[in-house]
C-alpha cells in the first residue's frame, strides 16, 4: 500500500510538500495508518514535510476508555517523535445546551477546535483518515435521505484546508497494511453498535452488497469518479446559465421566469441554482414559476418571492425594524441603527445639486415632528414635475419597482402625514423650493449598514 499511497500523494497532493500538517487522530486504525504513511513519506527524500502534528479529541463519553484512547495517541506520538495536541470536551453538556445529538455535538466541537488550531498555529492543512468505505456509507446515507448529485459524490477529498488522502483506499487495504506493519490501534466498541444509521449500513447492508459483487468497492470508487465528472459538467453549465437568466442587485438576485421555463427541466435547474440557500420543498419552489405575484416561500435563511416575470431571492431579515419614528424640530442629525440609516438636516443651505440621497425643501412648509415610516396601501403624493397626485402603488408599478424594493422603501412625512419625500426616489411637489422660499432645508440621507 505504501507504493500506491506514495503515487497517489505525489500525483494529487504534491502541494503538501514542505507544509505544516495537522493529523486528526482518534487512535483508531484509520488515523494510525494515515499517520504512519505520512511518517514514512516524510523519511523519503521524494516527499519532505515541514512538520507533522497529531490532534486528539477526548469527548469523555466512554469513561475510562476515552482516557485510554488519549494515552494511546500520546504514546503513538512519542513512538514517532511527533508532537500531540489534546483537548478534553464536555460533550454531553454542549449537546444539551445546543439541543444537538451527541454525534453532532462531537462533530461541532471537533471541527471548531481544528479550525482554532489551524488559525492559531499556522498549520497549512488538516488531514483526516476518511477512506473509501466511509465514502460509501456517506453515499448511502445521503441516498436514503434524498439528495442531488452533490450528495452522491460522497465526502470531498479536498475541502478548503481539510485533506482526506485515504479516500481511494478501502478499509480492507488499510487493515492489511496495519497488520503487515505490526501497527497497534484502539477499537471503539460503539462502532459495533447498530443503533446508528451509519453502523447499520456498515454491519448489515454493505456486507450484502460486497457478497453480491466481490469487486463492489472498486466499482463504487469508479462510480464516484464518474459522478464527480458529471458534477463538473453540471457546474460548468450552471455557471454559464447564471449569466443568462439571473440579474444581481446588491444582496439580492432575480431569476427570469420565462427563460427558466424554456429549459429542459426547470425544477432541476432551480435546485442547482438555489440549493445553497437552504430550500427543501422543491415542488413548492417550482410552483412559484406559475404562481400569482406576491406568492413566496422561505428557507431558514432566505426568502424566494414571485414578482411578475421574476423569482426574487433575498436574505431573511434578522433586524427588529421599527415601522415609524419621529424627527423633532431643530434636530440637525438623526440616526437609527436598527434600520441602519441616518439623516443630516442642514438649515439655510444654498441650493445645490439634488440626487437620490439629497433633497432641498422649503422649511416653512414643514410640520414637525417629521415622521419616517414604511409606505401603506392608499398612500399618495404629488410628484415633482407632474400635475396632480399619484398613488404610490401606481408610482411603484410604473417604475417597475419590485415587491422587495417596495418593502424596503421609506417615506419622510410631515406631522400631518403628508409625504415629503419617497426616500431615494422622488420629492413631493408641495415641498419643493420656489422663488418665494426664504429658508432652505437640505436633507441628506445615508445608509450605514
Amino acid at each position: 500500500m505504501i507504493q500506491s499511497f506514495q503515487k497517489h500523494i505525489l500525483k494529487n497532493f504534491s502541494f503538501l510538500q514542505c507544509k505544516k500538517l495537522l493529523v486528526a487522530s482518534s487512535g483508531g486504525i484509520d488515523s494510525i495508518v494515515l499517520t504512519q504513511l505520512f511518517y514514512e513519506l516524510n523519511n523519503d527524500s521524494k516527499f519532505i514535510l515541514e512538520s507533522l502534528t497529531l490532534a486528539h479529541c477526548n469527548f469523555q463519553l466512554r469513561g475510562k476508555e476515552s482516557n485510554l484512547d488519549e494515552k494511546f495517541v500520546l504514546k503513538e506520538g512519542n513512538r514517532l517523535n511527533i508532537p500531540v495536541l489534546i483537548n478534553r470536551f464536555e460533550t454531553e453538556i454542549y449537546a444539551q445546551k445546543n439541543n444537538a445529538s451527541i454525534q453532532m455535538a462531537a462533530r461541532d466541537l471537533r471541527y471548531q477546535w481544528f479550525e482554532e488550531l489551524i488559525r492559531n498555529n499556522d498549520f497549512d492543512f488538516l488531514l483526516t483518515a476518511h477512506h473509501a468505505d466511509d465514502n460509501l456509507e456517506t453515499f448511502l446515507i445521503n441516498l436514503t435521505r434524498g439528495t442531488g448529485l452533490d450528495g452522491l459524490t460522497g465526502i470531498p477529498t479536498i475541502n478548503d484546508k481539510i485533506i482526506r488522502p485515504l479516500i481511494p483506499f478501502t478499509r480492507k487495504e488499510i487493515k492489511t497494511y496495519a497488520i503487515q506493519n505490526k501497527l497497534t490501534w484502539r477499537e471503539d466498541e460503539s462502532n459495533a453498535e447498530t443503533k446508528y444509521l451509519r453502523n447499520k449500513l456498515r454491519h448489515n447492508f454493505i456486507p450484502i452488497l460486497k457478497e453480491l459483487n466481490p469487486n463492489f468497492m472498486n466499482s463504487f470508487v469508479n462510480t464516484v469518479e464518474n459522478l464527480k465528472g458529471s458534477q463538473l459538467i453540471v457546474k460548468d453549465r450552471i455557471d454559464n446559465l447564471r449569466n443568462e437568466i439571473i440579474e444581481t442587485n446588491e444582496n439580492n438576485f432575480k431569476i427570469n421566469i420565462d427563460k427558466i421555463k424554456k429549459l429542459s427541466s426547470p425544477k432541476i435547474y432551480l435546485f442547482e441554482l438555489l440549493k445553497e440557500y437552504g430550500f427543501k420543498e422543491w415542488n413548492d419552489v417550482t410552483k412559484l414559476l406559475s404562481a400569482q405575484s406576491g406568492k413566496q416561500i422561505y428557507s431558514s435563511t432566505h426568502r424566494l418571492l414571485k414578482d411578475r416575470s421574476f423569482l426574487l431571492l433575498s436574505k431573511r431579515s434578522t433586524k427588529n425594524e421599527m415601522q415609524n419614528f419621529q424627527i423633532e424640530e431643530n434636530s440637525d442629525k438623526f440616526s437609527n441603527l436598527k434600520i441602519s440609516f441616518k439623516f443630516d438636516i442642514i438649515e439655510g443651505s444654498s441650493l445645490g445639486r439634488e440626487n437620490k440621497n439629497v433633497v432641498y425643501v422649503d422649511k416653512a412648509l414643514l410640520n414637525y415632528p417629521l415622521i419616517v415610516r414604511k409606505w401603506e396601501k392608499g398612500d399618495y403624493f404629488y410628484p415633482i414635475g407632474m400635475q396632480g397626485r399619484k398613488k404610490l402603488s401606481k408610482f411603484f408599478k410604473d417604475g417597475k419597482i419590485s415587491i422587495f424594493e417596495k418593502e424596503k422603501t421609506w417615506l419622510l412625512c410631515s406631522a400631518k402625514n403628508e409625504i415629503i419625500w419617497i426616500i431615494e426616489k422622488r420629492l413631493d411637489n408641495r415641498f419643493k423650493i420656489t422663488d418665494k422660499t426664504t429658508d432652505i432645508l437640505r436633507i441628506d440621507y445615508e445608509k450605514i449598514d
